[in-house]
């Protein structure tokens, strides 16, 4: 983690065109995507070049209430909301790119392809969740992700999305 990370300090990023950017914080990401605790999944994008890539951090805690039963006396990520958390990660990776056409529309999953956990995933670890646009035809949407955490992969797929009105 830079001196910067979870500071609250924001980090310089750039998109495609060179542009360079803030970190998204959490107020940035919830303005993105109407997700909410519990099932607000990303604390905030550290990295972006819209229309090709993000990278989000998920900071997990004993405090998730997923912990309460998943499983009590071995705390262990749902790889379900691993994946969710990819989603969200997309997901505001789309917003940002599409920019104010954005407006009124909400990113629904359409496939998951190819899950694979690896290692899990529990209190005190740290996500870092890498997404990339494969491509893009109209309103459908397709990425690849990882998850990981101490830079080993704990999750990966390949997902597809469908940009719509609310």
């Amino acid at each position: 983690m830079d001196a910067n990370e979870g500071s609250g300090t924001p980090q310089a990023m750039t998109d495609a065109t060179g542009e360079t950017l803030e970190a998204l914080d959490i107020a940035r990401i919830m303005h993105a995507i109407p997700h909410r605790y519990p099932m607000l999944l990303v604390d905030r994008i550290v990295d972006m070049r819209k229309n090709h890539s993000a990278v989000g951090i998920k900071n997990v805690t004993i405090n998730e209430n997923f912990f309460q039963g998943h499983f009590p006396q071995h705390p262990v990520m749902p790889g379900v909301l691993i994946i969710e958390a990819m989603a969200q990660t997309a997901a505001v990776l789309v917003v940002e790119t599409l920019g104010p056409t954005a407006a009124g529309k909400l990113v629904y999953f359409m496939s998951i392809d190819g899950a694979k956990f690896r290692k899990p995933v529990g209190p005190g670890d740290q996500m870092r969740i890498h997404v990339v646009k494969e491509r893009q035809r109209g309103n459908i949407w397709r990425f690849t992700g990882e998850a990981k955490v101490d830079d080993k992969i704990v999750a990966e797929a390949t997902y597809a999305a469908m940009i719509l009105d609310r």
